[in-house]
């Protein structure tokens, strides 16, 4: 790789982090190909993405950007998730981390934020923003669909009411 591919990898990268709203930093050493395919498919489908990276390139990337706190995680064999979504990508990270024992989450960042292990671990196990959404959304329509309830409750008793009648006077 000669130094022009590497300054714009680093563009390109710092672009990503300048967007990025979480960044999770783990280990990979010893997953094969299949395994980081895997967990290519299963961050990806989550709304995020996931790049193994170099470094000493990676560390340049993130001067000027709000996750510069975690370079100093950048030593052995690393791996970067980040997503716009603050918690899309720890949490599908966090989710291959149980059932691969080679994955092991080193820590990140939520915006200017530097997070350990327990912090990546927490974000994992918050809703993601669309279920969020979804919830807030179930909030706001529940006590419209109570009004319409209550609002049609008199006029159902009184068609109740006039059916009664109707009946009583068709036996009598």
């Amino acid at each position: 790789m000669d130094r022009k591919e590497k300054s714009e990898l680093v563009a390109a990268l710092h672009e990503k982090f300048v967007e990025a709203g979480v960044v999770v930093v783990t280990h990979n050493n010893g997953l094969t190909v299949a395994e980081i395919t895997a967990l290519r498919r299963k961050v990806r489908a989550a709304g995020a993405s996931f790049k193994v990276t170099k470094n000493r390139l990676t560390r340049l990337a993130l001067a000027g950007t709000n996750f510069e706190g975690i370079g100093n995680l950048f030593t052995g064999p690393t791996a970067i998730a980040y997503s716009k979504d603050p918690v899309a990508a720890a949490k599908a990270v966090a989710e291959f981390a149980k059932s691969n024992d080679k994955l092991v989450i080193l820590g990140g960042a939520l915006g200017t934020n530097v997070l350990g292990v327990e912090g990546v671990q927490a974000l994992a196990t918050l809703p993601s923003l669309d279920e969020l959404r979804g919830k807030l959304l179930g909030m706001i329509q529940t006590p419209a669909t109570r009004i319409a309830g209550v609002l049609q409750a008199p006029g159902g008793q009184i068609a109740r009411v006039l059916a009664a009648k109707a009946k009583k006077d068709e036996a009598a």
